[in-house]
This record gives C-alpha cells, sequence and structure tokens, in this order.
C-alpha cells in the first residue's frame, strides 16, 4: 500500500506550528481584550441545516464534506465557524444579549487546492450577537486592525456593504433571479478581470447595457467620499451608503470598494476583506460582515438577532509570517558527564517560569549545539566538571558565541530578563 496524505491537507512541522501557536496567542490575547468569551461547537453538524436556506448559500453547499452516520442520518463537516454560532444561540435563546464570543477551530471546504487554500484549515472567529448599533461593526474593524499592527502585517482593509450592493444591482436593471449569480461573478473582479466578468455575465443572458451599467457602478475610482458622493448621485436606497459613511468617520483606515461582494448569501449589511500589502500571499488573510437574518430565521420566531462577526484565516498569516521566528525553548543544558548537576539545574530554570529542555541521549557538544541551533534555541547552558567544582556554568549566546560563566542565580536572572 502507498501512503500519502489526503488531497489538499498537510501536516504542521515544529517550527510552523511554534509561528502558529503564537500567531494564535495575539489573537486570542486580543479577543478577550476586548471583551469576547471562548465558545466551542460541535466539528459534525446536521447536513440538513448547513443545506439550510437560511445558511451559506448553493456556492459553499457545493464544497461541503457530506457523510452518514451508522443511523444512516445526513451529517457534514462544518465550512465555517458562524452557522454552528448560529445554531448555538437557536438552540440557547435566553443567552444574555448582546453575546460577544470567539472560537478558534478547524474548518473543512472539498474546494479546489493551491498553494494557499487546503480543504482542512484553522478559522479564529469573533462575534458579537444582539446589537444593530454601527459601533458593532466599529469595534470588530478595530479589532482586527490592532491584531495586524500586533502582528507587524501591513495590510489592506477592503469594506462593502450588501446594502449598497444591492442598491447597485436593481439600479443596472439586473433581474431577481439573476441577483445571486451576479454577486458571485462580480467578486470575481480582482481575479479575472472586466473582461472575464463581462464574459461571464453574458453567459448568465444579461444585455450589454445593464452590464456596462452593473461595471460602471462597482468600478468607480476616488478615495472613499468621492465614491460614495457618486453612488448617492445612482442610486435609489441611500441606507447602505449611510452606514458607510458612518463608519469611515470612526475608521478611516478602510478603503470602501463597491466591487467587494463576498460570497456568502447570509451577509445584510458592512462586508469586508483582509488583504496583505506587498507580500506573496495574495489570497483573503482575513473576512466577515453583518448578518443579520441567520440566527432569527432559524428559530422561525421572527426575532431580529442583528450579529457580526470577523474570521482570521489562521494557516494563510503564518504563510505570510513564516519566516520570522518565534522561539518556545530559551535555553538547552548540555551535560558533560554530569547529569545529577544538569537535571537539578534544568528543574531551577523551569521552576523560575524558564522554558528549558536537556541532552537526555549523551550526544557531543558539537552535536547538541547543532541540534540547538537548529531548533533556533538561543542559549545552551554547558555544564562540566569545571563548572561543578566552580558552581558557575558556562551560558553560551548562540546568536554571538559569546560565552560567560555565571552561578544558577546569575542564570536565572540573565535568562529571565532577556526578551
Amino acid at each position: 500500500m502507498e501512503i500519502e496524505r489526503a488531497k489538499g491537507t498537510k501536516e504542521v512541522d515544529q517550527k510552523q506550528k511554534i509561528l502558529m501557536n503564537y500567531i494564535v496567542e495575539v489573537i486570542k490575547k486580543n479577543f478577550e481584550l476586548y471583551g469576547f468569551l471562548p465558545l466551542e461547537t460541535p466539528t459534525l453538524q446536521r447536513y440538513d441545516v448547513l443545506a439550510s436556506k437560511y445558511a451559506g448559500g448553493a456556492e459553499i453547499l457545493k464544497e461541503t464534506f457530506k457523510l452518514n452516520d451508522q443511523g444512516n442520518r445526513d451529517l457534514a463537516l462544518r465550512y465555517d465557524l458562524t452557522v454552528p454560532l448560529c445554531i448555538y444561540v437557536a438552540l440557547n435563546p435566553t443567552v444574555k444579549l448582546p453575546f460577544k464570543r470567539y472560537e478558534i477551530g478547524k474548518v473543512f471546504r472539498d474546494g479546489p487546492v493551491s498553494v494557499e487554500r487546503y480543504r482542512e484549515f484553522w478559522q479564529c472567529d469573533a462575534d458579537i450577537v444582539g446589537s444593530a448599533n454601527i459601533l458593532s461593526d466599529v469595534e470588530i474593524i478595530n479589532l482586527g486592525l490592532k491584531i495586524f499592527n500586533e502582528l507587524k502585517l501591513d495590510v489592506q482593509f477592503k469594506v462593502n456593504n450588501r446594502k449598497i450592493l444591492d442598491s447597485v444591482l436593481e439600479s443596472a436593471g439586473i433581474p431577481k433571479e439573476k441577483e445571486t449569480t451576479s454577486v458571485l461573478i462580480i467578486d470575481k473582479l480582482e481575479k479575472i478581470g472586466v473582461e472575464g466578468v463581462k464574459k461571464e455575465l453574458r453567459e448568465e443572458k444579461l444585455t450589454d447595457v445593464q452590464i456596462e451599467k452593473l461595471l460602471r457602478l462597482v468600478s468607480v475610482e476616488g478615495n472613499n467620499n468621492e465614491k460614495l458622493e457618486f453612488l448617492k448621485t445612482k442610486l435609489n436606497n441611500k441606507e447602505g451608503i449611510n452606514e458607510m459613511e458612518e463608519l469611515a468617520k470612526y475608521v478611516p483606515e478602510v478603503y470602501f470598494d463597491p466591487s467587494l461582494a463576498r460570497g456568502l448569501s447570509y451577509y445584510t449589511g458592512i462586508i469586508f476583506e483582509v488583504k496583505l500589502k506587498n507580500s506573496e500571499v495574495k489570497s483573503t488573510i482575513t473576512s466577515g460582515g453583518r448578518y443579520d437574518n441567520i440566527i432569527g430565521n432559524f428559530i422561525g420566531n421572527n426575532q431580529k438577532y442583528p450579529a457580526i462577526g470577523i474570521s482570521f484565516g489562521l494557516d494563510r498569516i503564518e504563510l505570510a509570517i513564516k519566516e520570522r521566528k518565534v522561539e518556545i525553548t530559551k535555553a538547552y543544558v548540555i551535560p558533560i558527564k554530569q547529569i545529577e548537576k544538569s537535571m537539578e539545574i534544568v528543574k531551577e530554570l523551569r521552576d523560575n517560569g524558564i522554558n528549558s529542555d536537556v541532552d537526555l541521549i549523551g550526544r557531543s557538544i558539537s552535536k547538541n549545539l547543532e541540534y540547538a541551533n537548529t531548533l533556533g534555541i538561543p542559549y545552551v547552558v554547558i555544564i562540566g566538571e569545571n563548572e561543578v567544582k566552580e558552581n558557575k556554568y558556562t551560558l553560551r549566546d548562540m546568536t554571538t558565541g559569546k560565552e560567560e560563566k555565571l552561578s544558577v542565580n546569575e542564570l536565572v536572572k540573565k535568562l529571565k530578563n532577556d526578551k
């Protein structure tokens, strides 16, 4: 039998996992800083719920992994963390609002595979349920900006509003039955260009007049204010424009893109995507938006559960900063026939909160130094007969090669103070 991994999956090696853990720590810390609390939802979901007209829509359903249990019930692997959150609130209608939750977990999509797209991947989500106030949208976007600032990533935060997009479709004379398909095609504008979009819209039997008007409205140029002022003169429904103007007052860093559509059908208001500037990673690394109807539709009581969320793509962010060094082990202890003393010192380091490791298989000094260097460990502590006699131990800086003799207390102080 030939052993190979399933298509669209990957192993995460130690270096990658350390970096991913660092990214998660930054994201989680900021989620909690903004008052979000953790929630965990099932990876396995009922297929009929994920396939509901109130969930992600026909396009995402094509990429849903479907399976049957031993009772022949139709199940599926979750394709995002938003729908399971909505199911949770629907099953717990007495939850205190606004409900601010975060979840970090794997999702699955049976879609095309590429270097930046896998079938099994991590999402880090934060959502606010129960607030229709524009300040909730501001809170979510500011949270995203803060996290990217802390990760030292230069990003473009593109925003639009589905109400603007709906009004654009109406103004261009797009038939109701063609609106969903037209939105999905417009969303490809950056990827396939104007001519590619025109070709696909013609295949949907739209007229050249409809296509030209649609493209003129979504391709307007200028700064945020100029684009909004232009659309004010062309669109009948101004609600989305008013919301966008208010958002831009609070968060001027956003970039208004009228062609941004987001493929999932549950969005109702503000939508956004985040991409990196000047990076080899071209895919969207974070996205989200407002979805005010899905929870009430699940419950079936016509009650409004306004909600907005943001989702960070952990795998793509890791790919963007893969060359960045993140240390996890601070010191590596190398015994030279001084096993007992070495174990005593490594315990002292760990008792003081210093992440430490020790040679357990009796390698030579050169092999141990090579091992520590490969793992990116910044310091080694060498413990030989002379060190034990003097009660001072050799600390080697693996970056500079500099060595110094220090007592145990001095070792602890030095390693704790080194940031």
